[in-house]
């Protein structure tokens, strides 16, 4: 188990049932009627059920065949999910997000674009991690979650050692966990904690592979944010062994 000398007791704490949400309210403003109608029509025919998603192989998922299948937590607006999707036709990608306004505007881009390798976790990610086949994704991504910076709310960040042995089990030997953050905070912990377990290896070999975005990035509303209120983000990048 790795274990965070910044946290409480030397140890990321494990959470009850509630205190384990690693996001924050669900729902936003007032979704547009497109958006509303996209999520009634479509969502149903993109949603996984994770009680099922292990009864066969999760490219069957998809309804032509592709070469892998990669992992979005937390997609926000989903601009790098929908990107990600479009640029690469052949891998299938799945989004999970619980605030419903991005569920909305990830369905909504989906359905308008007609990309058919995607499909959409509207919930709690843990149930459907916990479901998931071993070794069965090429790729997680964790893009500029929520940072909880008080200290007291240290325990809610996704960043910890059960979901560390969680993206573990799910990714395939040579698959890749990527986190991107503008929190420096944030970023210390996720490699503090990465770089303690022997599972994995960061990938950067110099200052420009974590200083840089990724090939094809997109840029997200975040992230924009972030620039807008002078702070720098970071890409980090980590293999399974």
């Amino acid at each position: 188990m790795t274990t965070d000398k910044d946290a409480p007791g030397g140890e990321t704490p494990a959470p009850g049932p509630r205190e384990a949400a690693f996001y924050g309210r669900r729902k936003g403003k007032k979704l547009r009627t497109a958006q509303a109608a996209h999520l009634a029509q479509d969502l149903p025919q993109l949603a996984i059920d994770p009680e099922h998603v292990a009864e066969r192989p999760l490219a069957a998922l998809f309804p032509h065949d592709v070469r892998a299948v990669r992992l979005e937590i937390g997609f926000g607006g989903g601009e790098h999910l929908v990107s990600e999707a479009r640029r690469h036709p052949d891998i299938g990608y799945i989004g999970a997000e619980a605030f419903l306004n991005g569920i909305a505007k990830a369905t909504t881009a989906v359905a308008e674009l007609g990309l058919a390798n995607v499909r959409l976790h509207g919930d709690d990610v843990v149930p459907l991690l916990d479901r998931l086949p071993d070794a069965s994704l090429d790729r997680i991504d964790l893009l500029y979650p929520d940072p909880w910076p008080k200290r007291r709310h240290w325990k809610r960040r996704f960043v910890r050692a059960d979901n560390i042995d969680r993206i573990a089990r799910l990714l395939r030997p040579g698959g890749h966990f990527r986190f991107a953050t503008d929190i420096e905070h944030y970023a210390g912990w996720t490699l503090r904690h990465f770089l303690a377990d022997p599972r994995f290896e960061w990938t950067a070999a110099r200052a420009d592979d974590w200083r840089l975005p990724w090939e094809g990035w997109p840029g997200t509303r975040y992230e924009a944010k972030a620039l807008r209120e002078g702070r720098r983000p970071g890409y980090y990048e980590f293999r399974r062994l």
